[in-house]
């Protein structure tokens, strides 16, 4: 029986393997298979093997959840496409674009950064991009339109039931010039580019595809602006509705084009549009409406490499993100529970705490690179306190405080 997200918005499966990978890394894992009394190898076997248990389509010979079978197999029909694949959300038997993508790329970014540390594991997260990203090809294939959902999600949080014996409606939403979703575009853009980095080096004919998908997509979502909640709110509203706007996920989708092409085109890009699409904006939370505070980690690297001053700003941003949600300072902008957990009003609190905390040892990661600590006030914020907040976060977790 399909278990029902905790509400919206629920925050889709790229938490439990962020969470997994997060601290999995942090403490060395080639080294170290656990650390603290937690294993974080298992971890992360098990939070990769959660996406499997998502999965949606004919599943493939190789699937390791035997219990799971195929399913949705018309997904897509009713518009005369094909829409198989990808994967349910986290507890729905709808798939929900818009988190999907973000979902690939947060996996896509911490295969990038800490692939050297995921030791056997590394193949696992790899089809678990590309069973996404096998999907969103399938998304955007048809010129001039994107399929952002499959399922009425209404239907769907009314009847409890497996995949494999739904009987809820497989309707088909989609994006086209007249009914624009630049959030939802943008981010597939950046899935695309981002899981484009991460085939490379393994297949270079699918990561030609997948950027040359990302490129067209970009350009799709930045002439044809507009949020993808307003055009289909019935169908996305109030499970994802983009409250913060689509121009972050524009910045966002510019910033893993520029990162996977190192095209001009996009360095430019970002440079003029970092006023006009708000940059600065929120950057004391990241999650699948929220891209502030990833995009300006994200660029901030090129600055402390010392190979983008014209981007400064960026790490400016990032630096005042650091320095908004540390504990110990006079105004912190993120809230702490009695036991120090980080609190975010509303429901699912752990998606908020787990991808402020990848953001965390990320920039660390870059701060340690270039010899470099953030100064907050009173407070240095150096690599290993980054990392040693994060690690934190991750006892409180589970502690269950």
């Amino acid at each position: 029986m399909a278990r029902k997200n905790c509400g919206f918005p629920a925050g889709f499966p790229s938490f439990p393997l962020s969470l997994a990978l997060i601290f999995f890394l942090s403490v060395n894992p080639l080294r170290h298979c656990s650390a603290g009394g937690h294993d974080y190898r298992d971890a992360l076997r098990k939070s990769i093997l959660f996406f499997e248990g998502q999965r949606s389509g004919k599943l493939p010979p190789d699937q390791r959840i035997k219990w799971r079978k195929d399913s949705a197999l018309y997904d897509g029909a009713s518009a005369g496409v094909d829409l198989t694949g990808g994967y349910y959300d986290a507890g729905d038997n709808v798939k929900f674009v818009f988190p999907m993508a973000f979902t690939t790329t947060l996996l896509s970014w911490s295969i990038i950064d800490f692939k050297r540390n995921i030791g056997s594991e590394l193949g696992n997260a790899v089809k678990a991009v590309k069973w996404a990203t096998d999907f969103l090809l399938k998304a955007t294939a048809k010129e001039g339109v994107i399929y952002v959902q499959v399922g009425d999600a209404f239907s769907d949080h009314s009847c409890w039931e497996r995949p494999e014996d739904m009987d809820t409606l497989r309707t088909v939403y989609k994006i086209d010039q007249n009914h624009p979703g630049s959030d939802v575009a943008g981010e597939i853009a950046a899935s695309l580019a981002a899981a484009s980095i991460v085939f490379r080096s393994l297949d270079s004919s699918y990561s030609g595809l997948l950027l040359d998908r990302a490129v067209k997509v970009f350009e799709f979502a930045n002439r044809h602006r507009g949020a993808y909640s307003s055009s289909l709110h019935s169908a996305v509203c109030p499970f994802y509705c983009d409250f913060d706007g689509y121009q972050d996920e524009l910045l966002w989708g510019a910033a893993w084009l520029h990162k996977a092409t190192r095209r001009r085109q996009y360095r430019e890009y970002i440079v003029k549009n970092e006023v006009v699409l708000r940059a600065g904006d929120t950057i004391n939370e990241f999650g699948w409406d929220n891209k502030h505070a990833g995009i300006n980690v994200l660029i901030s690297k090129e600055v402390l490499m010392g190979r983008a001053p014209d981007l400064k700003s960026f790490q400016v941003n990032a630096d005042a993100f650091i320095c908004s949600i540390l504990p110990g300072i006079s105004h912190p902008q993120v809230q702490y529970s009695p036991g120090g957990l980080i609190v975010k009003p509303g429901v699912c609190n752990m998606q908020h705490v787990t991808s402020l905390s990848f953001l965390l040892l990320a920039y660390s990661n870059y701060l340690s690179h270039a010899n470099h600590a953030v100064p907050c006030g009173s407070i240095s914020a150096t690599p290993a306190l980054l990392k040693h907040i994060a690690k934190r976060q991750e006892q409180l977790m589970y502690a269950g405080t």
